[in-house]
C-alpha cells in the first residue's frame, strides 16, 4: 500500500510538472488569428516573453499582412501600435541569444513594417548577422540579402562578402528560390565570369523546378535586367514557365513580368497573345485602384482602340483613388498609348500634384516626360514640375539622376538656367558615362537655344560646360579597355553631339578593341555600326569572320543582327556567301520558333542583300504563318506595328519582282494606296531645282512627270519617255501604271502621245532620282542596300535609272545653272547611250 501511495505521488508530481513546463505563452500565441490577438497575449505577458515569443509574434504579424492584397494591408496600423514597439525592444535586448535564422526572419519582419534602416535595431541586428555571416545557412544568406538590398547596401562591403559566398557555394545551391534570390541581390557586384556561372547554375536548376513557382524565373529575368544582359536561351527557358502559368497569373504579376521583357527588348508572340487574353478575362473582376493599374499598364498599349476607350472610362472612374505611384504608372501608359482622354488626364495630373511631395527626382523627371509627350497643356502643373525638377537638380549628386533631370528640364519651355545649376552638372560629368554624357549634351544644346543671348553669343557658362563633356566623352573612349562595357554604353547613343564630336574616336577606339569582337558580343556590335550608318570594312570583316567560325553558338533569333550592317550598310565583306549560307543554315531548323514579326524584318534583309532563302519565304507567306503575324502585329506598340507591316509589303515586292519562281501573290495594292493617301507629296528644294532645269533639258516641262507611282508602288521622283534616238518624247495626260492579275506590269496599249501607257518601238522609261544623305552612309558616299535595292526592282520594271547624288548636285562644281543642265544632259544622255 505504501509502495502504490508512493507511485501515484510521483506521478501527480510529474503531471504537475508536465502542466507547469507546457510554454502557456506560446500556446496563446499560436491560437491568434488577427495583429490585435497577439498584441494583447504581447501586453499581458510582457515579462515573461523570451525570444522564441518575440519571434514568434513578429512573424505572425507579418503572416496576417502578407496574406492580405495589398491594398487591404494594415502596415502602418501595426507599426504604430504600443505593443509593436514592445517587441522591438524586446528583440534589441535578446538579439544575442536568437538562433541564426530567428535573426535573419526577424530583421527581414521588422523591415517588411518599414522600420528604418537607421533605427538601432536594425543596424544591431545588421551588425550581428554580419559576425555570423559565415555559418548562415544559404535559405538564411538569400533572405540576409534581401535585407541589405532593402537598405539600399547594394554596392556594400557586407554584399560584397555575400557575393564571395555564392561564388565559392554556388555548385552546392540546389534550391532554385534560393538562387534567384541571391542572384538579385548581388548582381551590382557580380564579374562577367560569376554571371555566366550563376546563368549557367540558373538553367540547371530550372529544369528540375515546380513550374508552378513562376516567381523563380521571374527573379532569373528580373537579374538579367539588372545585368542589361540578353541571354536568349535562359529567357526562352524562363518564358515558357511563364506562359504555362498565364492562366493563374493576376494582373500585377503579369505587369511586373511584362516590365521586364519589354525592357530586355524581349518580346516573345505567344507570351503576349496569351497575356492579352488573360488581362481581358481579369478585367471585371479588377474593380479596385490598385488590380487595375496594374491591368491598365499592361493591357492598354496591346488593346484594340475600342477597348482602349473602354479601360480609359474605367480608368476615370477610379482615378481619384490612385496612390501616387499608381498615377505615375497611369500616365506612362496614357503616353505610350498617345490617350487624349482630356477627362482622365486631368484627373490623373490631379492626384499627382496633389502628392508631387512624395515622388523621388527620378519619378518626378518621368512625370514630366509623360505629360510633355502628351502634349498637355496645363502651365500650372508644368510650372510647379519645373519648381521641383530644379529643387532636385541643385541637391542631387548621383550622375544618373542629374543627367535625367538635365533632359527632362531642357524639354520645358524657355527654361533658363542660372550658373548654380549649370555648375552642378558640370561637376557629375567627370562621373558620367557616354550615355548620359550625351544626353547632357542634348540639354545643353537645348538650353542654349533657349537662351535670349543666343542670338548673339554662346554664353560662356554653355560653352565651358560643353568643353568639359567633350573632354570627357575623350577620355572615356581613350582609357576604355574592354569591348564589352563599351558597347553597354554606346547601346543607344544618338545624335548630333556625339556624331560631331565622337563618333570618329569610337571607331578608332573599336578598331584597336578588334580581337575583343566574339560570338557573343558581335551582334551587338553589328546593330551599334547599323544605327549609326557607319561602315567600316575591318570591324565588319571580323564580325562575319567570328559569325562563321561560332555561328552554332550564336543564338538563332540573334542572326538578324548579325545580318543587319552588312545589308543595310550594302557590304560584302570577304566570305560574304559563306556567311549568308551559315546564317540560313542556323536559322532553318528555328524558323517555327521565331517571332513572326522578327522573321519578317529578318527576310527582309537578307532581301535587300540580295539572298532570298526558300524555307523563309514559303514559311512567311503561307497562310498559318499570315494568321499568327496578324494576331501579333494587335499587341505591339504601334511603331514596331507599323514599321512590320511595311515591311512586309517590301518583301512582298521583293520576291513578286525579283524571285516569280516562287509565285507569290501581290496582295498589298490596297495597303500601298492607304500609304499613298497618308504620304506627303511635297518637294525638296533640290527635287524642285531639278524639276525646273529638267523640263529645259529635254525641251519642256510637258517632258517630265514628277512623282511617278509605278506598278508595285514605288514612287519616283521624274520620269521621262525618251525614244530610239534618245529624243524626250512629251506626254499629253497624267497616265495610270497598273499590275494584271498574274502580278505583269501592264503598260498599255496606246502611244505616249495619246495619254497612255505603251511605249514607242526602242523607246525607253527613264526614271531620275534624287539621292538625299539617307542613301548612303554616314561615313562615306558608299551607298547604303535598300537604295540599291530600289535601283534593281526599278530595272526589273522596265526603267534606265538615273541617280542623283545630294553630293554631286550640292557640289562647289555645279554652282551654276549651266553646269547643273550639263550635269544631267550627260546622266541622262551619254550614261544611257554608252
Amino acid at each position: 500500500m505504501f509502495r502504490l501511495r508512493c507511485v501515484n505521488s510521483f506521478l501527480r508530481r510529474l503531471l504537475h510538472s508536465g502542466t507547469v513546463n507546457r510554454d502557456q505563452v506560446l500556446e496563446q500565441l499560436r491560437v491568434c488569428s488577427v495583429a490585435d490577438q497577439v498584441f494583447d497575449v504581447v501586453g499581458k505577458n510582457t515579462a515573461k516573453l523570451s525570444v522564441n515569443h518575440v519571434s514568434l509574434a513578429v512573424g505572425m504579424l507579418w503572416e496576417f499582412q502578407k496574406e492580405k492584397p495589398q491594398i487591404l494591408r494594415t502596415i502602418d496600423l501595426v507599426k504604430n501600435h504600443p505593443q509593436f514597439l514592445t517587441l522591438r525592444v524586446l528583440a534589441e535586448n535578446k538579439i544575442a541569444h536568437m538562433e541564426d535564422s530567428e535573426l535573419i526572419d526577424m530583421l527581414y519582419n521588422f523591415l517588411r513594417f518599414n522600420v528604418d534602416q537607421h533605427d538601432s535595431l536594425v543596424q544591431q541586428m545588421v551588425s550581428e548577422a554580419w559576425l555570423r555571416i559565415e555559418r548562415l545557412s544559404l535559405a538564411s544568406l538569400s533572405k540576409f540579402a534581401i535585407c541589405l538590398n532593402d537598405q539600399q547596401l547594394h554596392h556594400s562591403p557586407l554584399m560584397g562578402h555575400i557575393t564571395h559566398i555564392v561564388d565559392q557555394k554556388l555548385p552546392s545551391i540546389d534550391d532554385v528560390r534560393i538562387l534567384s534570390t541571391l542572384m538579385i541581390s548581388v548582381s551590382s557586384l557580380v564579374s562577367p565570369r560569376l554571371r555566366d556561372s550563376l546563368i549557367t547554375r540558373a538553367d540547371l536548376l530550372l529544369d528540375s523546378m515546380d513550374h508552378s513557382h513562376y516567381n523563380n524565373p521571374r527573379r532569373i529575368v528580373q537579374f538579367l535586367r539588372s545585368m542589361k544582359y540578353i541571354h536568349r536561351p535562359l529567357l526562352e527557358k524562363c518564358n515558357e514557365i511563364f506562359l504555362s502559368n498565364i492562366p493563374s497569373m493576376d494582373a500585377e504579376n503579369i505587369s511586373i513580368v511584362l516590365g521586364l521583357c519589354q525592357s530586355l527588348q524581349y518580346n516573345n508572340c505567344d507570351f503576349r497573345l496569351a497575356v492579352k487574353q488573360r488581362l481581358t478575362e481579369l478585367i471585371d473582376s479588377s474593380t479596385d485602384p490598385f488590380s487595375f493599374s496594374k491591368l491598365f499598364v499592361a493591357l492598354a498599349p496591346m488593346a484594340s482602340q475600342e477597348m482602349r476607350e473602354g479601360l480609359e472610362n474605367n480608368a476615370l472612374l477610379l482615378a481619384d483613388e490612385f496612390s501616387p505611384h499608381q498615377a505615375l504608372a497611369v500616365s506612362e501608359a496614357l503616353e505610350e498609348i498617345q490617350s487624349r482622354n482630356l477627362s482622365l488626364l486631368n484627373k490623373v495630373a490631379s492626384v499627382i500634384q496633389r502628392n508631387l511631395h512624395v515622388y523621388k527626382p527620378v519619378e518626378v523627371a518621368r512625370i514630366t516626360q509623360a505629360f510633355l509627350m502628351l502634349q498637355y497643356q496645363n502651365p500650372e502643373l508644368f510650372s510647379t514640375l519645373r519648381t521641383t525638377l530644379l529643387k532636385f537638380l541643385q541637391g542631387s549628386i548621383i550622375p544618373y539622376e542629374v543627367t535625367m533631370l538635365a533632359r527632362v528640364l531642357s524639354m520645358l519651355p524657355s527654361i533658363r538656367l542660372d550658373e548654380g545649376i549649370i555648375s552642378r552638372v558640370e561637376a557629375v560629368v567627370p562621373q558620367c558615362n557616354l550615355n548620359d554624357l550625351n544626353a547632357i549634351s542634348f540639354a545643353v544644346s537645348k538650353w542654349v537655344r533657349n537662351d535670349p543671348s543666343y542670338r548673339h553669343n554662346t554664353p560662356s557658362k554653355y560653352v565651358r560646360l560643353l568643353q568639359t563633356l567633350n573632354r570627357c566623352g575623350h577620355e572615356r573612349l581613350q582609357t576604355a579597355e574592354r569591348l564589352d562595357l563599351l558597347l553597354e554604353e554606346l547601346k543607344y547613343i544618338s545624335g548630333e553631339w556625339f556624331e560631331e564630336m565622337l563618333v570618329e574616336e569610337t571607331m578608332v577606339t573599336l578598331k584597336k578593341m578588334i580581337d575583343q569582337i566574339s560570338w557573343t558580343n558581335g551582334p551587338e556590335l553589328a546593330l551599334f555600326l547599323t544605327r549609326i550608318n557607319h561602315i567600316c570594312p575591318p570591324l565588319m570583316d571580323q564580325i562575319a569572320n567570328v559569325a562563321i567560325k561560332d555561328m552554332d553558338k550564336i543564338y538563332h533569333s540573334a542572326i538578324y543582327a548579325i545580318i543587319l550592317p552588312f545589308s543595310v550598310l550594302n557590304y560584302d565583306p570577304v566570305q560574304a556567301d559563306e556567311l549568308y549560307d551559315a546564317c540560313i543554315q542556323r536559322i532553318t531548323p528555328h524558323i517555327s520558333s521565331f517571332d513572326p514579326h522578327l522573321l519578317v524584318l529578318l527576310a527582309y534583309a537578307f532581301a535587300v542583300a540580295d539572298t532570298f532563302p526558300e524555307v523563309l519565304v514559303r514559311e512567311i507567306f503561307s497562310i498559318n504563318f499570315l494568321g499568327k503575324l496578324d494576331a501579333q502585329l494587335e499587341t505591339l506598340p504601334d511603331a514596331l506595328n507599323m514599321r512590320t507591316r511595311l515591311r512586309l509589303m517590301e518583301l512582298n515586292r521583293a520576291i513578286c519582282l525579283e524571285c516569280p519562281e516562287f509565285q507569290v501573290p501581290w496582295f498589298h495594292e490596297h495597303y500601298c494606296k492607304q500609304l499613298q493617301k497618308k504620304g506627303n507629296g511635297s518637294l525638296s528644294p533640290a527635287q524642285q531645282q531639278i524639276h525646273r532645269i529638267l523640263g529645259e533639258v529635254l525641251g519642256g516641262i510637258n517632258c517630265v512627270r514628277g512623282a511617278v507611282v509605278t506598278p508595285y508602288y514605288y514612287k519616283i521622283d521624274f520620269e521621262c519617255v525618251l525614244d530610239k534616238r534618245l529624243q524626250p518624247v512629251p506626254y499629253s495626260e497624267p497616265s495610270t501604271l497598273q499590275i494584271s492579275d498574274m502580278g505583269k506590269v501592264h503598260w498599255g496599249t496606246s502611244s505616249v502621245e495619246n495619254g497612255i501607257d505603251e511605249l514607242p518601238p526602242g523607246a525607253q522609261r527613264v526614271a531620275v532620282d534624287f539621292l538625299d544623305p539617307r542613301s548612303f552612309c554616314k561615313n562615306s558616299h558608299h551607298m547604303k542596300g535598300e537604295a540599291l535595292m530600289r535601283k534593281r526592282h526599278l530595272e526589273i520594271l522596265g526603267y534606265r535609272v538615273v541617280q542623283i547624288p545630294h553630293f554631286e548636285w550640292n557640289s562647289m562644281e555645279l554652282s551654276t545653272r549651266d553646269a547643273w543642265k550639263e550635269y544631267l544632259k550627260k546622266k541622262i544622255f551619254k550614261e544611257l547611250s554608252s
